[in-house]
């Protein structure tokens, strides 16, 4: 491992694509602390403090922290992240599945992509914008914008919001074709990295070495548990990410003069958690709209004096049973149908038909369409099982344990998912560049193998 490590930096090229990365990862994070004009910082940070963490406004931000790396105690023009972006490319994803025009040029290869990429660009403006006055209107409404600037601050905060979001886009694209790695991708893992530190030291602070400590101290058992909890679900977030189901493939002989060709035996990889995090952020997104809107529904009339309204309001807590419950359906209801939407059997069946090649025992056509889409829906399943585990694991350990749920956010969850991701694609990419180069990978067993084999 030292001495792959070692070999990364022998190489100019890969060296300087490394450095380069790092370069501008760091630029994403000094953006961050370029505060908004016109927003008082200390009375923000001291209403971000007394705000109750079960709240929908508190929940929400905590899943714009997870993408962004930023938090709503402070203002900065990188508040947004890569976010917009992300959902413009899943709005026309989405889009390419009902509308024609955009499903034909999804088809067109590369010439496709490059258009549809435009389109996301334009697409990722309007929602800067809106999203950037939503925040805006948040701060004003909690008094923490000065009153003399409150025009201006709404202008410059849209805008310098909505700048730092296409300076982050266009900081991915250059990593993409400059450095190494996916360059939206490791934006928002940086994020996430971003508040281990934090965690880390809350864990220190607290920590004692006396068994049986106070509720709000952590003794060697609490710290035994989140460690093995920490390397379980990394080691399972590994296995799910990389596991995959291999669907054998042959390939129909033919003769051409007197020579025969094909004939050849190769596998078909099926990804075993084919959705990847998208299930978690669907489900994460939608169980926050039950929270908002009984919360609407609170200010309308006084209902805070009812029993049953707070009964269903400690429902949907993200402690509750009842919560917990109903986000695992959505994983599992996303995960079946985020796989719909990126597997198409019949289409995958046509083109092998078209190929040659075919399933050995099935029949080109229909009954193979019908065998791949039975593969596809048992391993979804099982990958889906394990999406829900990881989920509900930072609300089990919180409520049983009473360990703070900035700490337990990294026992599972959508973050560690996409941190294990990218990790395992990044490192894949180094050492392909270290084997082209007749160096020796990472791992002394051999290559390390990508989820699609």
């Amino acid at each position: 491992m030292l001495q792959a490590v070692a070999n990364v930096f022998r190489v100019p090229e890969l060296r300087n694509k490394i450095l380069f990365t790092l370069f501008l990862l760091c630029i994403f994070r000094i953006g961050f602390h370029i505060p908004v004009p016109g927003v008082d910082q200390s009375k923000l940070h001291i209403k971000s403090e007394n705000q109750d963490e079960n709240s929908p406004i508190a929940r929400l931000a905590d899943t714009m922290s997870m993408f962004t790396g930023g938090t709503l105690k402070k203002s900065s023009l990188f508040g947004l992240g890569i976010m917009p972006y992300i959902s413009a490319s899943i709005i026309l994803m989405l889009a390419g599945e009902v509308v024609p025009s955009l499903k034909k040029l999804r088809q067109e290869g590369m010439t496709g992509y490059k258009k549809i990429q435009e389109w996301t660009r334009y697409l990722t403006v309007p929602l800067c914008i809106f999203q950037a006055f939503m925040i805006m209107s948040y701060m004003d409404r909690n008094a923490v914008i000065h009153p003399e600037m409150r025009a201006s601050a709404y202008l410059f905060g849209v805008i310098g919001m909505t700048a730092g979001t296409l300076f982050l886009m266009w900081l991915g694209e250059q990593i993409d074709e400059y450095g190494i790695g996916n360059g939206i991708s490791l934006i928002i893992m940086a994020g996430i990295m971003a508040r281990m530190p934090s965690a880390v030291l809350t864990v220190a602070e607290n920590a004692t070495f006396q068994f049986g400590a106070s509720a709000d101290k952590y003794d060697p058992f609490d710290i035994a548990i989140i460690v093995a909890c920490f390397i379980f679900v990394v080691a399972g977030a590994i296995l799910i990410t990389q596991g995959q189901r291999r669907i054998p493939i042959q390939q129909a002989r033919q003769m051409r003069g007197r020579k025969m060709y094909g004939g050849m035996r190769h596998y078909m990889p099926l990804r075993v958690n084919h959705g990847g995090v998208m299930p978690i952020i669907f489900a994460s997104s939608f169980m926050m709209f039950p929270s908002l809107i009984l919360s609407w529904i609170g200010n309308l009339g006084d209902l805070n004096k009812s029993k049953t309204y707070a009964s269903i309001v400690n429902a949907f807590h993200r402690d509750a049973f009842t919560y917990n419950v109903i986000e695992i359906i959505m994983i599992f209801a996303f995960a079946f149908f985020w796989t719909a939407i990126q597997f198409q059997p019949k289409d995958m069946a046509k083109r092998l038909s078209d190929s040659g090649s075919f399933v050995p025992g099935l029949r080109p056509g229909k009954r193979t369409a019908d065998y791949l889409e039975t593969v596809m829906t048992r391993i979804t399943f099982f990958g889906a099982s394990f999406l829900a585990l990881i989920a509900v694991i930072p609300q089990a350990v919180n409520a049983s344990m009473g360990i703070d749920y900035r700490v337990t956010a990294f026992l599972g969850g959508t973050g560690l998912l996409i941190v294990v991701s990218v990790s395992l694609d990044l490192v894949q990419r180094i050492e392909s560049q270290l084997i082209m180069r007749n160096y020796e990978g990472f791992s002394s067993a051999g290559r390390i193998r990508g989820a699609r084999g």
